[in-house]
């Protein structure tokens, strides 16, 4: 098979042909609709003032500083059929996180919200050219151009990493990659042209980018945008019967607000297919309560280097016997769990995630130290560890690198924090290992109580006892008002760290 081909181009044009009045788009904070038709005419566009930049766009990075919109899914489609790089950056970082990000990628030009205006002109300094998104040039009229013809392998995006241990890479996502990726959730999760995808998820992280937009669009399936995360306005989305939403993706801590807000007793989620959470471990106590409610928590796993992994059947039965379970793979991606020596691990034996397949990304840019220490013989090492029942199905443990020993035995955080995540007063938790004499390394727990709650460390640690080994159990419990999280939900551990230990 040929290195071009259809697969690497972006897909409106035959969205357009054969839907042509079918609604391609719906954006939440203005109401304006697209049809595919007309997001195909604005893509077209796009992408011939992208090729018209002085030098052309082929392999240029075209940043973009901005929340959720139609513009940022145009001119990520143009940038892909021009033949740029795009490159979503994340808003919440400060202006020298982010310049630090630029000088990594230097992109060609940076479109930005005017909300951050500021943001943008600190970060970019004299380096990058800048543009307000409402005053661009690269949405004015034009004549449309053929897609560029390069090979799949061509990079398409750059989707720069959480940064939970320190500073952000960025992931290289091909033309192929990105069909790939957004074609591997379309399967997992049951999407096709009747459905509509609820995203309010950053698009510059791989669930907001890949599993909601790069889906919808692959399909053909309705993209609702909302620009930000907020509870009363998704659950507002979800039961309107006009956006007849069918999908929502979402980090389990999204879900758990969804659940304690007031209006969620009143919400209509009936159309909903399922709530698809992945980016954090999931405690099995939230699955089996929206169970209880009628609505199918479906858990699954992937990450920024390969989006869409694997995920849990959407079957109530499935999902109420394994509800911590992160699913089976996907069906275009191999998934293996392997020893430190890279043979396959036993069933129900912790190993590290070894990913292959298209969708995988073939590494980092500029960074070729970062790759080769992530790739061995085409295999990503995700540093993820986990394990494979006897029936086939896949369980996080926890990242590799936040394991500690304690007294000879090693403890996974992760199955901590979601034991004190089930407590009543408990909202949210952390733990990590830190330096102990008599043990080597011991627990510190991080916990955040729900409003209104009271408990103290020793209620903490009484909670733990019957649930978890002692040796699980945290030697130091420290209260706080939140857990720094990444947008995709990741506990930032390295900000906890330097506090002072209690």
């Amino acid at each position: 098979m040929p290195d071009t081909g259809l697969l690497t181009d972006e897909p409106t044009p035959w969205h357009a042909a054969m839907r042509p009045h079918g609604t391609a788009c719906v954006e939440l904070a203005t109401g304006a609709r697209l049809t595919w038709r007309e997001l195909a005419a604005r893509v077209a566009g796009c992408a011939a003032n992208l090729a018209a930049l002085p030098g052309g766009a082929v392999g240029e990075r075209i940043a973009w500083l901005g929340r959720n919109s139609i513009d940022m899914v145009v001119v990520n489609l143009a940038c892909q059929r021009a033949g740029a790089i795009f490159v979503p950056l994340n808003w919440r970082l400060t202006g020298p996180e982010l310049a630090g990000v630029l000088a990594d990628c230097t992109p060609r030009l940076l479109l930005h919200d005017r909300e951050f205006a500021s943001l943008a002109g600190l970060a970019a300094g004299d380096l990058v050219a800048i543009q307000d998104r409402g005053d661009a040039a690269v949405f004015a009229p034009a004549s449309p151009l053929p897609h560029a013809d390069l090979p799949a392998s061509s990079p398409c995006t750059l989707l720069y990493t959480s940064g939970t241990t320190g500073r952000p890479k960025g992931a290289i996502v091909t033309r192929s990659g990105a069909f790939f990726s957004g074609l591997n959730f379309a399967f997992v999760g049951g999407v096709g042209p009747d459905c509509a995808i609820l995203s309010d998820a950053p698009m510059f992280h791989t669930v907001g980018l890949f599993a909601t937009v790069r889906t919808a669009v692959t399909v053909g399936a309705t993209l609702v945008i909302s620009d930000r995360f907020l509870p009363e306005q998704t659950l507002r989305a979800l039961s309107d019967p006009a956006l007849r939403i069918t999908h929502y993706f979402a980090v389990p801590q999204i879900a758990a607000t969804l659940r304690a807000h007031p209006d969620y007793r009143r919400a209509d989620l009936s159309r909903l297919h399922g709530i698809y959470v992945g980016g954090a471990p999931l405690a099995p106590s939230l699955a089996e309560a929206f169970l209880a409610d009628g609505v199918r928590l479906v858990n699954g796993y992937g990450m920024t280097e390969a989006g869409t992994v694997m995920h849990m059947p959407n079957d109530a039965a499935a999902l109420a016997a394994r509800p911590a379970a992160i699913g089976v793979p996907g069906p275009l991606v191999e998934v293996v769990i392997a020893r430190p020596d890279g043979s396959a691990a036993a069933p129900d034996e912790v190993g590290e995630i070894w990913l292959r397949g298209p969708a995988v990304s073939p590494g980092y840019w500029n960074n070729p130290a970062a790759t080769q220490a992530a790739f061995t013989a085409g295999w990503l090492r995700t540093g993820d560890a986990a394990r494979r029942d006897a029936g086939g199905f896949y369980w996080l443990v926890d990242r590799l690198k936040d394991m500690y020993i304690t007294g000879g035995e090693n403890v996974y955080p992760a199955e901590v924090e979601n034991l004190l995540r089930g407590h009543p007063a408990v909202a949210d938790a952390a733990v990590l290992g830190v330096p102990h004499p008599a043990w080597g390394e011991a627990g510190a727990a991080f916990v955040v109580l729900r409003p209104g709650a009271s408990l103290d460390a020793a209620g903490i640690v009484a909670f733990c006892d019957g649930r978890l080994a002692r040796y699980k159990h945290p030697a130091t419990v420290r209260f706080v008002d939140e857990i720094p999280r990444t947008a995709s939900g990741k506990i930032q551990k390295h900000l906890l760290r330097p506090q002072p230990q209690e």
